[in-house]
């Protein structure tokens, strides 16, 4: 009957320590979890860059184009140039309430097996750096 909606700073405060718990090895938990499956199916590089720098890049199934998944579960990838500016915004996700280690890895295999497909459903947006200031899940 009445909702309790967080303030802005306690919306930032509850986001800061869900990524300190994500952070700091809750593995049991469905996140921990989530991520700890990601990481496995990550290669040696994008596991390197989503640690140092809170996303990794695909390379797209039909055209070759390079992608960015932020760490996140929606406006979360951009394509990027060949020079690594960000590009247009694409937000897709799977359909439920997932972790965001699961929908990462749904949007991974989705560029790289079925980008067409991807592309014809996300929702476009323009990218700015408001979008990608998150802490660093891995670390």
């Amino acid at each position: 009957m009445f909702g309790f909606r967080p303030s802005r700073a306690g919306r930032s405060r509850i986001k800061a320590a869900r990524a300190l718990f994500i952070r700091h090895g809750a593995e049991g938990t469905p996140e921990g979890r989530s991520l700890r499956l990601l990481r496995q199916w990550l290669s040696p590089v994008q596991r390197e860059q989503f640690v140092r720098k809170g996303y990794f890049e695909v390379i797209g199934s039909d055209s070759g184009i390079r992608y960015r998944i932020h760490a996140g579960t929606s406006v979360n990838v951009c394509e990027i140039d060949e020079r690594g500016r960000v590009q247009e915004g694409l937000c897709f996700m799977p359909i439920g309430a997932l972790p965001i280690g699961d929908v990462m890895l749904a949007q991974k295999i989705a560029l790289e097996t079925s980008e067409s497909e991807v592309r014809s459903v996300a929702r476009r947006f323009a990218p700015n750096g408001f979008h990608f200031r998150q802490a660093r899940l891995l670390g």
